[in-house]
């Protein structure tokens, strides 16, 4: 696996289990519809957060959270609209950033909620 894979992979295992530690139950990983991919689907009491996990090796090039573009915003929408119907869920919906970047030996998270809205 190239590298900067394996450093994406390591930023959404730290972003879930961050959330876990803030008491978000994650339904799921890595969820496709189309040409969408929702890195992290999870819930707390009756929000469902939708969750985009951005990973750096370092912060030169800017954070992590200004990499989220807005066809990728669209392709989210239109994925978690998808994910709701096919459950058929009543919650509300929150589109949230989280931003991983390594410091020395150390793993950064920043969770960013409503990160973007959609009107």
């Amino acid at each position: 696996m190239a590298e900067h894979n394996e450093l994406g992979k390591i930023g959404e295992e730290k972003a879930a289990e961050y959330l876990q530690g803030k008491g978000y139950e994650i339904l799921e990983t890595n969820w496709v519809f189309d040409k969408a991919e929702i890195d992290i689907i999870a819930q707390k009491e009756n929000t469902l957060a939708v969750v985009e996990v951005k990973t750096r090796s370092s912060l030169d090039f800017g954070l992590p959270q200004d990499f989220v573009k807005p066809k990728k915003v669209q392709l989210l929408v239109k994925a978690i609209n998808e994910y709701i119907i096919s459950n058929d869920l009543d919650v509300e919906v929150r589109f949230d950033i989280i931003a991983v970047y390594k410091e020395k030996q150390k793993y950064n998270i920043e969770h960013i909620e409503e990160a973007f809205y959609y009107f």
